[in-house]
């Protein structure tokens, strides 16, 4: 395994004179390092310091919980070596003890994965008092110790990592996973701040293969607290026209990695997520069909979104594409009346960046079924051809003298001929 070429042992100079700290690299730059990809970030612990020594040194403190200081000058963040004590539940009830005699293989000790509790100095060499660079080679996503158990965070980041670690073949401790279904059965997971589930989900959704974040919830049983609107969706059956799958929550993920392949943006990945919520609803005794399950989508949208103070701008798109989905499948079967207040219904004439999310969104839902990729650019088209024909009408022309709703009535009236005039209506 090789390091980090000219990496310091020590924090020399700062703003306030030369100044000894021993200092060594940890957590994900290392890991990484290991694993041959991007550092984003480095991180370093410091051993045998007090906060008072890392003032003086010029360091700025930000730690809210627990000392954690900015370096003067590379701003990267230095935390004193620490241990941990549980002593309520939840992510806050933690009590820190940070001192001078806290040891590096203590402080690697109370993190959560093996992979994760490796150190470097400034020689290069490697800390790894729990095996983590042998389960980097193994690509196993293993637990540092049962003290584990004590945050339900962890539950999410060890899904979170699963999903960014898929591509190099990482799966996760048979241990691991027994821990955290028992973590979830003893309602660990209950506790945990809206706030703090919403970003590690929303990182989750930015990793390249989303989907196996929310498996492994499902796995333990956490999806079933946290998302039950989504875990609903499993065995789900709908029609093999329309999802060959058959399953709702297999086609769901589908989805959403085709999401994840076609863009980067967030707020598509979520509302391909969150676009078939309400097809969880279905019951022997209420079935829902297929072209009226929109309105029990966007109510589940907004409850999960309430839940968890999902940003409003998530919000709004997946609202929009659950109502409209349908119609970017249906088109050509609309009037050229219903496709004008589709996308009206979109804000797609004011809003064009919205228009191309939601037809990401539509295309990452109908590119998952089979049989259908001719379809595909097709509909992308049609729908596109409605938006540029919408949006070239010569308003000013057309409206003339007329005022208020008179004037509303000839655009959209122009709107629907232009519409109209391509054809795309088939049956």
């Amino acid at each position: 395994m090789t390091g980090f070429a000219g990496m310091p042992d020590v924090v020399e100079t700062t703003r306030k004179g030369a100044f000894g700290l021993k200092a060594y690299l940890v957590g994900g730059a290392v890991r990484d390092s290991l694993l041959g990809q991007a550092i984003s970030e480095k991180d370093w612990v410091v051993i045998g310091a007090t906060p008072e020594e890392m003032l003086n040194a010029g360091f700025r403190p930000v730690g809210k919980d627990f000392p954690v200081f900015l370096h003067p000058e590379t701003r990267e963040e230095y935390a004193l070596a620490r241990t941990e004590r549980k002593t309520a539940p939840g992510y806050h009830g933690f009590s820190f003890h940070a001192t001078p005699n806290v040891t590096l293989e203590e402080d690697l000790g109370r993190r959560d994965l093996t992979i994760n509790a490796i150190a470097q100095d400034g020689d290069n060499r490697l800390i790894d008092p729990y095996g983590g660079v042998n389960d980097i080679e193994q690509r196993v996503l293993k637990h540092v110790s049962e003290a584990f158990a004590e945050d339900p965070v962890r539950v999410l980041r060890v899904a979170r990592f699963a999903a960014r670690f898929h591509k190099h073949g990482f799966t996760i401790a048979d241990r691991t996973q027994h821990l955290m279904r028992q973590m979830t059965a003893q309602g660990e997971i209950d506790v945990l701040v809206p706030e703090r589930v919403w970003a590690e989900t929303c990182k989750a959704l930015c990793e390249e293969k989303p989907s196996v974040y929310f498996e492994v919830l499902r796995a333990c049983g956490a999806l079933q607290k946290l998302f039950p609107e989504l875990d609903h969706l499993w065995d789900t059956p709908q029609p093999e026209y329309w999802q060959p799958e058959i399953d709702t929550g297999v086609h769901t993920m589908m989805a959403l990695d085709m999401a994840a392949h076609l863009t980067k943006d967030v707020q598509v990945r979520f509302a391909t997520l969150t676009h078939d919520l309400g097809k969880g609803a279905t019951s022997s005794d209420t079935p829902l069909s297929q072209h009226n399950h929109e309105q029990c989508d966007i109510d589940l949208i907004r409850k999960l979104c309430r839940r968890y103070r999902v940003p409003r701008q998530y919000r709004d798109l997946a609202t929009v594409v659950a109502k409209y989905h349908g119609h970017f499948h249906r088109i050509t079967e609309m009037r050229p009346a219903t496709i004008l207040r589709t996308l009206y219904g979109i804000d797609a004439l004011r809003r064009p960046a919205r228009f191309r999310q939601y037809v990401l969104a539509c295309e990452a839902d109908l590119r998952v079924r089979t049989g259908l990729a001719e379809i595909i650019p097709q509909q992308t088209r049609r729908i596109e051809a409605c938006y540029e024909a919408a949006t070239s009408v010569d308003i000013p022309a057309v409206v003339r003298k007329l005022k208020g709703e008179q004037a509303r009535a000839a655009i959209d009236n122009a709107r629907i001929t232009a519409i109209d005039k391509l054809g795309l209506r088939q049956n």
